[in-house]
This record gives structure tokens, C-alpha cells and sequence, in this order.
């Protein structure tokens, strides 16, 4: 009954949303303002006919996932070990903080032309998602390890307790929480520089590449199709990140909002 009253709620709040756009769009009357209607014909045809060049929306869709996914899962594989360790060892931060911290501040986007010039193929949007999840997961991974309780630390070193086995079983799942808010952070970078990497780059498959097409001809539909396709795709991703960490770390649930 509660999932009925959710999928209710969640239903109710989405035809409200579409209300309100198509009251805006009879207000404004302005051809740069697409109606509902218009985008629902436009998602119809994308994902039946193709766009301009005949390729799917669902195709353009897989091409940038399968994009951020493959980016993001490197984010993590190296920010989370790296993170671990600086977080650990202060003498390990402070001799490569002069490295991480000015790269850190360096937008993704900016690596673009360097990733087109010297990167091939995939590799290239690999590169610019791995730049967007790795500083922040990073991050939050150095800066759960500074939240463990002492205590902690000293009663599993106090039972004979290894490193490894302290990190395993105090650090990680006291980080836990640091490293989810993390990930959903690097996510939702990564998609942002996929766009803009597929928008810049000379690949013809991507909903990036797709959106500033149709931006050129000023099809504004077929653009918010595009945006809207993002959206989702971001937030069916962001709740299988939470899901995942709520089976792996159920003592966090309290906190869920």
C-alpha cells in the first residue's frame, strides 16, 4: 500500500508539473517555448524514426551512458583507494597536495581540447567523466576517513586488530556515508562534461551531440527531449546509488531523507 501511495504521489506531482508548463506556454505564446505536446510528439519521433542523421534516441541515450558509466566506474576505482590512503597518512597528502590541489580546481570541461588532440574513440569522454568523479569522490572519501570516531580505532587496535582489518571494518563503513554523497556528486559532474565533451567533441552518437544538433536549427523540442532523457537517466541512477548503499550499509537508513 505504501509504494501504491508513492507511485501515486510521484504521479500526481509530474501531472502538475505538466500543468504548469502548458499554463506558461499559453501565457507566453512564444514559438522559443515549447508545449508539452510538441515534446511528447518530438520524444515519439526520436525514438521511432531517429534524428536528422536517422540515429534512435534510445541509441543516443545507451552511447552516453555506457560513456558516463565507463568514466565514472574509474572515478570511483581510483578515487575511493586514493582517498583511503590520504586520509590515513598526512605525510602522504601533504607531499602530494602541491599535485591534487591545483589540479582539483581545474574545470573538466577545460581538458577537452588536450583529451580531442591526444586521446582516441571513447577513451576521450572516459577521460573528462574520470576527471569529474575523481576529485569529489576523492574528496569525500579523505574527509570520511577524518570523521571515524577515535575510539573506534583504538578499541579494534586494542582487540589486535591489522590495518587492513581496521580499515575494512571501521573506516569503510564509518566513510560510508561520505563516499555515497560522493559518488552522487561526481554523477551528476560526469554528466554535465558528457554533454558538453559530446557537444565539442566529433562523435555523431550522444544526447549531447544530439542536443546542440537540433540547438543549431533551434528545434527547441527536440532539446528538452534531450534534457529531460538526462534528467532521468540521472536521477534512475542517483536511486540506484542510495539503494545500494542502503542494502550494503543498512545502519545508515536513519539518515535517508
Amino acid at each position: 500500500m505504501n509504494i501504491l501511495h508513492t507511485v501515486f504521489f510521484r504521479a500526481l506531482q509530474i501531472a502538475a508539473l505538466v500543468a504548469l508548463w502548458q499554463l506558461l506556454h499559453s501565457f507566453t505564446k512564444s514559438v522559443f517555448f515549447t508545449s508539452p505536446a510538441e515534446v511528447a510528439k518530438a520524444f515519439w519521433q526520436l525514438s521511432t524514426v531517429g534524428d536528422m542523421q536517422g540515429i534512435t534516441l534510445q541509441r543516443n541515450m545507451w552511447a552516453s551512458l555506457i560513456r558516463v558509466l565507463h568514466g565514472f566506474a574509474w572515478g570511483l576505482l581510483t578515487g575511493i583507494p586514493l582517498g583511503l590512503l590520504l586520509g590515513l597518512s598526512a605525510p602522504a597528502y601533504r607531499w602530494l597536495k602541491i599535485i591534487i590541489e591545483p589540479v582539483r580546481f581545474i574545470p573538466p570541461l577545460a581538458w577537452v581540447p588536450l583529451a580531442i588532440i591526444f586521446l582516441n574513440g571513447e577513451a576521450r569522454y572516459a577521460f573528462i567523466i574520470w576527471l569529474g568523479t575523481f576529485f569529489p569522490v576523492l574528496i569525500t572519501t579523505m574527509s570520511g576517513v577524518h570523521s571515524v570516531d577515535r575510539s573506534l580505532w583504538e578499541v579494534g587496535q586494542t582487540f589486535r586488530g591489522t590495518r587492513l582489518q581496521l580499515i575494512w571494518k571501521i573506516v569503510l563503513p564509518s566513510s560510508a556515508p561520505h563516499i555515497t554523497a560522493g559518488a552522487r556528486l561526481g554523477l551528476g559532474t560526469g554528466w554535465a562534461c558528457i554533454v558538453a565533451a559530446e557537444m565539442i567533441g566529433g562523435e555523431s552518437v550522444g544526447i549531447g551531440r544530439m542536443i546542440v544538433n537540433y540547438g543549431e536549427l533551434i528545434r527547441l523540442d527536440a532539446v528538452v527531449v534531450g534534457m529531460i532523457v538526462i534528467g532521468l537517466l540521472g536521477y534512475f541512477l542517483n536511486e540506484m546509488l542510495l539503494g545500494l548503499e542502503r542494502y550494503c550499509f543498512p545502519w545508515q537508513r536513519k539518515v535517508k531523507m
